[in-house]
């Protein structure tokens, strides 16, 4: 499908820039950086600064740089030995990045984040202050997760959805995925000569693609990832493109409207700062199966749920926690951060909200989740999204 005419046509205006580079685009096949890449990234990424945008490189490789510079020939498969190589790669890359910048006069800040850093609403806000005071400054921040300090059930997992949740956080107008292939194909080409090229995506639920089992030897991430980074930026109202990470300047021919890569269109957006962190900043801890009416009330209706529409509930979770909402074949409707924990939850499911301080033995909220605290999710009345994956064990 090709990019609408409406879309080649959007003018170049001042915008928030993500720019996520992955590890198989920094790296040659003997794992060395590919300073001629990096360069030309970082004249790129310079130049949108110059016209004025707002732009943040979220940039992964401190593992690889890591391991070259200590001689391993293999990636490391413990935690542990990620931590202590990424503390080696990570000063040895903001090095080299802060040695290219600085020949453009451009200044640049090291932003190391992990999960809870987004999970946290006090942190997360103050993540949001700390990018913004970085745009004031006219620097350009480069994010990396923190696997140093990271634990695994803390941690982002790759750098795609870390990309996508920092575009939200900071209400990106695009988001770009620098990748070693020039856009999404209907399965992995380097595995099927016929898979056809995708260029234009309306709607995420609309796919039907095989993406293939793994990333490369050296990332840790794959199409998955990327189509769940295109999930989150999209509903946070964010353009998205997949391009040639061996061809930054793609970034500036796609701004002015060139067809390039696989191009996501944004849908409509969460109308606050908190509800995007609700939809996409945090990790959900459980899920609640609505009854047709139920369903119904909250995603045309725009009603908040009460417990007589809860069918089933899955997961062990505390008050305010963060739950998926779906309909009974387990589709997702919405996300939102409930008032009661799970066990609660069991006793009054099905009941009428004037029955809770009788089953329950003192008042609690009428709503299980407020419609304050609720975010639909856009594709709810779209066919699912079908990902078709042989093995995740590299993710």
């Amino acid at each position: 499908m090709s990019i609408p005419l409406a879309a080649k046509a959007q003018s170049v205006k001042l915008q928030t820039i993500v720019v996520k580079i992955g590890t198989s685009s920094l790296t040659q096949t003997d794992n060395q950086l590919a300073l001629s890449v990096l360069a030309r990234l970082v004249e790129t990424l310079s130049h949108l600064q110059r016209q004025g945008h707002r732009v943040i490189l979220v940039s992964s490789g401190a593992v690889g740089v890591g391991c070259v510079r200590l001689g391993l020939r293999e990636r490391p498969k413990s935690i542990e030995q990620k931590q202590a190589v990424a503390a080696v790669g990570q000063g040895r890359l903001m090095r080299i990045y802060d040695d290219l910048f600085t020949v453009l006069n451009q200044p640049i800040a090291q932003v190391l984040l992990t999960r809870s850093d987004l999970i946290q609403r006090s942190r997360y806000v103050n993540s949001y202050h700390t990018f913004r005071q970085l745009f004031k400054l006219n620097v350009i921040p480069i994010v990396n997760e923190n696997d140093t300090v990271a634990v695994d059930e803390l941690k982002f997992g790759d750098n795609d959805t870390l990309s996508a949740l920092v575009a939200s956080l900071v209400g990106a107008d695009w988001l770009f995925l620098l990748t070693d292939v020039d856009r999404l194909y209907s399965a992995d080409p380097r595995a099927n000569p016929d898979a056809e090229p995708i260029t234009w995506v309306q709607h995420l639920g609309d796919l039907n693609i095989d993406v293939g089992d793994r990333g490369s030897a050296w990332g840790t991430g794959g199409m998955i990832t990327k189509l769940e980074a295109a999930r989150i930026a999209t509903n946070s109202g964010i353009r998205m493109a997949i391009t040639n990470g061996q061809a930054p300047d793609n970034i500036l021919k796609i701004l002015t409207g060139e067809p390039l890569g696989t191009q996501f269109a944004p849908q409509p957006k969460p109308n606050n700062a908190r509800k995007r962190w609700i939809a996409n900043g945090l990790r959900p801890s459980g899920r609640l199966y609505l009854d047709p009416g139920a369903v119904q009330a909250i995603g045309q209706d725009g009603k908040s749920l009460l417990p007589a529409g809860i069918a089933m509930i899955e997961g062990t979770f505390q008050s305010q926690d963060a739950v998926v909402l779906c309909d009974l074949n387990g589709q997702e409707i919405a996300r939102g951060l409930v008032n009661y924990n799970h066990h609660e939850l069991q006793q009054i499911r099905g009941r009428r909200s004037s029955e809770i301080s009788m089953i329950l033995g003192y008042d609690g909220a009428d709503t299980v989740v407020h419609r304050d605290n609720l975010v639909l999710n856009p594709d709810s009345l779209s066919p699912k999204l079908n990902l078709v994956a042989e093995d995740d064990e590299a993710r």
